[in-house]
């Protein structure tokens, strides 16, 4: 008890104690009144990248920023919120005033840039300006953290200063790190969106610009604020702040260490006494090939002296290299106990910081950044793939490339690949000679089609008065040139149906460019079957064209490929015909596959003929198993499947691309086809019978129109004993059965398509018994009773609700070139809604459907989605592709745009954006009788 009151009375004594005067308060009231006043001066960064450049990719993210000049309306962030590329942003301030912002600086080495915004557009508060005091950052010292912490406006987090000499934080070895400087640390938990979050002390000055952060830990990691500082005042005189390198990585390291590099010992002695507080001195790390440094500095070498003075830390380091760009620095280094001097040219990091790009083929190249040259220990030179794009991509050109030559000339710098590029004619294929950053000994060589029907060539350079990357479009595309016709080489051996069948073996390749009808892909690659070798004609399945819209090549015995054209796409059954040129194969023997549309009987031996992926004969004897209605279920974004369609299943199969199942005779007498379930992605291989597809072909062959009648509904089999169930009659069943002793089945409602007379007139669950007066209980009888190639309307009598019921519905004609116009608009790409929305969602076709995005895009940064259909701009309703154009035309650069959605559950919603024509200009694709064109 005694021990206890005299540790209570010795704590209220301490309590009594007056603070020192001269220390400062960091009483609660004190802090509350500081936050008030920084909050005024902390903005919410909302940020795009409006394309992929150098190790970013293009996308939104936000993040925090601060006035550090109000008069001339200057924000101070990291440099990894303003990017290295082309960005759009725009601030939020305290009071939710939004302002548009330009981004004007990102320091080539340093997590620091600015953004800059006009003072007069800010209407509603008076702004605050936070003063940077890097001198004030102290070990122990109380801070606090204010922004946006995980996205939140206006989160507060605190901590103390605990290390001011830690090393730069390692992010990756394929992103941006910083280097050349120390960070401060403290345990402050700050997470996404605290980035660029200014760290002030309690009299509200910024000692300290948040910069990253542990994942394993609450440790976070501060950039010292002495280069921001001299950024700062470079711009505010109207000049770019001069950057100097020597192209080496330095790091700090402690005396024990340097004794072990090889510090003589007189050394570390003088320095010791010349800064006590110090730890140790700067040690070479590495350096970039073909650099200043290159063969001069050694990784160890221990910087002794730069300019006739002693140097241990970054600040003066980097301030030396600054101040003489272009000039020569003398510097003084120990290895392993040996003096040396050297004189280095300083180089200038603007310089090789990239600060243009050229877009081709919606790629984006531009010169090998500094920062992924020493990620990687490459020369900083070459023209580097940010984003492949459709056309590189097509020639297995992956991102963090690095192209050396184009059909044999070097390309070592932008303008020389422009230049290459605009003597390239349309169709031309180009070779392409390029490395790996990851791989730079391993050259690589792909084939690129050239093409700028989908997207133009442009070449952009960055504008820091303004903030924008204007373009300037590369010059016209010459005209196309025609290649020679080549003779394509087959070889076959096996069966008679597979010798029969091989020169009608061919593999077809689609590349996608804008993804339309709700496709989840953009390159598709499997076998074809040709069925008129005389008009070209060539039979695939939708598994390998899925939509209209794409470039289609054909290649032939594995050894020439010639571009192809789609002639039809079936809307509802899994099959297309191609078309191609035979005049480009010079004499090669091309023959035509003979369609058997007559019965086949379950056990039947048939041939499996077809190709695998290294172009190679498949010729399988195998056998049918069944003929059945399979299932196939839609997913979540509407796209093709089959419906209403019976398949063969064989007894056994050997794996392929594709192909045909043909009789002894070589006669064919299903399309093998590769047939996708969109729900789970499993895809499976079945017969489709030449009786689905010859109607097609006959009128293809004929050159008449082919449109499809569709009757409103999806069937499934239900059984007798079901029907029986739900009412059907005993002189039914008995005619159901003798119809179809072996199935006993009949057909069932599934699923009705929204926008078609029968999907008004027919309902879920209804039992079909007869069309056209003839009973029909399998779903290829079903469509040769409805003569769905020909007739307008059917009668069809089902039974619903224990009754039959005779019901007269007219056919909904569908066409067979899908998609046929499309627009790109705010970086989506639009469409009137394909049949797939109509027959998997019931949904009408009405308004504009959002079939894809672009990262980066309005569209994305604003919250768009996906199988949303837009159904008015700005106040005009947009029920088809006609009302839409009048409805956007005027909207200028930047204007804001009011949109109002459905989804497929026809939820409506109401998103806005702000139109941005310079890096997402609206363009319209047409389907014309030439093929596709493009029309901005």
């Amino acid at each position: 008890m005694l021990i206890s009151s005299l540790l209570l009375a010795l704590s209220l004594a301490q309590a009594e104690v007056p603070a020192d005067p001269g220390s400062p308060d960091t009483s609660a009231a004190s802090w509350e009144s500081t936050i008030d006043r920084v909050s005024k001066g902390v903005v919410a960064l909302n940020v795009t990248a409006v394309r992929d450049f150098d190790s970013e990719g293009a996308g939104s993210s936000r993040g925090t920023g601060f006035i550090v000049d109000a008069e001339r309306g200057l924000i101070l962030t990291n440099r990894h919120m303003v990017h290295a590329g082309p960005v759009v942003a725009e601030a939020v301030l305290l009071n939710n005033e939004e302002i548009e912002l330009q981004a004007i600086y990102r320091d080539p080495v340093h997590d620091f840039g600015f953004y800059r915004f006009d003072p007069n557009d800010v209407k509603y508060m008076d702004l605050e300006e936070l003063s940077l005091d890097p001198e004030g950052a102290r070990v122990g010292q109380q801070i606090r953290v204010v922004g946006n912490d995980a996205g939140e406006k206006l989160s507060i987090l605190d901590g103390t200063l605990a290390r001011l000499d830690r090393e730069a934080p390692y992010y990756g070895g394929d992103t941006y790190n910083d280097f050349n400087t120390f960070y401060i640390q403290a345990a402050s938990s700050t997470s996404g969106g605290s980035s660029g979050s200014p760290v002030v002390d309690i009299e509200g000055n910024v000692v300290a610009l948040n910069a990253g952060g542990s994942m394993d830990a609450a440790s976070s990691f501060y950039l010292p604020l002495h280069r921001v500082v001299r950024a700062l005042e470079s711009i505010q005189a109207g000049v770019t702040p001069p950057r100097g390198t020597l192209q080496a990585t330095f790091e700090h390291r402690p005396y024990d260490e340097l004794s072990r590099l090889g510090l003589k010992e007189d050394t570390a002695a003088e320095y010791r006494r010349w800064a006590p507080e110090n730890t140790g001195m700067l040690v070479v790390s590495d350096t970039v090939p073909g650099g200043p440094a290159e063969g001069v500095l050694e990784p160890g070498d221990i910087i002794v002296a730069l300019e006739g003075e002693r140097i241990n830390s970054f600040i003066p380091l980097e301030a030396a290299l600054d101040s003489h760009v272009g000039g020569i620095v003398r510097l003084s280094v120990e290895r392993n106990r040996e003096s040396l001097d050297f004189e280095l040219t300083v180089g200038d990091l603007h310089a090789i910081s990239p600060a243009q790009y050229l877009e081709f083929g919606r790629g984006v190249l531009h010169p090998l950044a500094y920062h992924t040259a020493r990620n990687h220990v490459l020369e900083v030179q070459g023209v580097y793939v940010a984003l492949p794009g459709y056309v590189l991509r097509q020639g297995g050109i992956s991102d963090r490339a690095i192209i050396t030559h184009l059909d044999g000339v070097a390309v070592p710098d932008l303008d020389t690949m422009q230049a290459e590029l605009e003597k390239k004619p349309p169709g031309h294929l180009m070779q392409v000679r390029w490395h790996s950053v990851q791989d730079p000994t391993l050259e690589r060589v792909g084939v690129v089609p050239v093409d700028r029907t989908w997207y133009p060539m442009q070449h952009c350079v960055r504008d820091d008065t303004t903030g924008r990357w204007p373009c300037t479009p590369a010059a016209p595309a010459l005209p196309a040139v025609e290649p020679e016709p080549a003779e394509a080489l087959f070889y076959a051996e096996g069966s008679k149906a597979g010798r029969k069948l091989a020169r009608s073996m061919v593999m077809v390749e689609f590349d996608i460019p804008h993804p339309t009808a709700g496709v989840k892909g953009f390159a598709y690659v499997g076998a074809g079957v040709v069925v008129d070798a005389e008009r070209g004609f060539v039979l695939v399945d939708r598994d390998t064209v899925p939509v209209t819209l794409g470039d289609l090549r054909i290649t032939f015995g594995g050894t020439v490929r010639v571009p192809a054209r789609l002639a039809y796409l079936h809307p509802v059954h899994n099959f297309a015909i191609l078309e191609y040129d035979p005049t480009r194969l010079a004499d090669t023997e091309v023959t035509s596959a003979k369609l058997r549309s007559t019965d086949f009987e379950v056990g039947e031996t048939l041939y499996q003929v077809g190709l695998n992926s290294k172009f190679q004969l498949i010729d399988h004897t195998t056998e049918v198993m069944a003929f059945d209605t399979v299932p196939f279920n839609p997913s979540q974004t509407p796209r093709y499947r089959d419906a209403n369609v019976q398949v063969l299943e064989m007894t056994t199969a050997e794996p392929s691309m594709g192909g045909a199942l043909a009789d002894k005779r070589g006669r064919m007498v299903a399309l093998w086809a590769s047939f996708m379930d969109q729900r789970d992605g499993e895809r499976s291989f079945w017969g489709l019978p030449a009786a689905s597809i010859e109607p097609v072909l006959t009128r293809l062959q004929a050159g008449e129109p082919v449109s499809y009648g569709h009757v409103g509904a999806e069937f499934l089999p239900a059984t007798l004993t079901v029907a029986r169930d739900r009412g059907l009659s005993e002189t039914r069943a008995r005619q159901i059965f003798d119809h179809d002793p072996v199935g006993r089945q009949l057909l069932e409602v599934e699923r009705l398509t929204g926008g078609t007379f029968g999907g008004e007139l027919l309902q879920g669950g209804d039992l079909l018994l007869e069309v056209n007066g003839q009973l029909v209980t399998q779903a290829l009888a079903l469509e040769q009773a409805l003569d769905v190639y020909a007739a307008e309307s059917a009668t069809l009598v089902v039974l619903r609700d224990g009754a039959e019921l005779t019901l007269e519905v007219p056919l909904t004609r569908l066409g067979g070139t899908g998609v046929s116009e499309i627009v790109t608009w705010a970086g989506m790409i639009l469409h009137e809604p394909h049949f797939e929305v109509q027959a998997q969602r019931g949904v009408e076709p009405e308004g504009i459907y959002i079939s894809w995005l672009w990262y980066g895009s309005p569209g994305a940064r604003y919250g768009f989605l996906p199988t949303r259909r837009i159904v008015e701009v700005n106040d005009t309703p947009t029920p088809d592709m006609a009302s839409f154009f009048d409805a956007i035309q005027g909207i200028e650069d930047g204007s804001p745009v009011r949109v109002k959605l459905l989804d497929l559950d026809d939820r409506m919603t109401v998103r806005t954006f702000k139109h941005d024509l310079q890096y997402w200009p609206t363009n319209r694709f047409l389907l014309m009788e030439s093929g596709w064109t493009r029309v901005e």
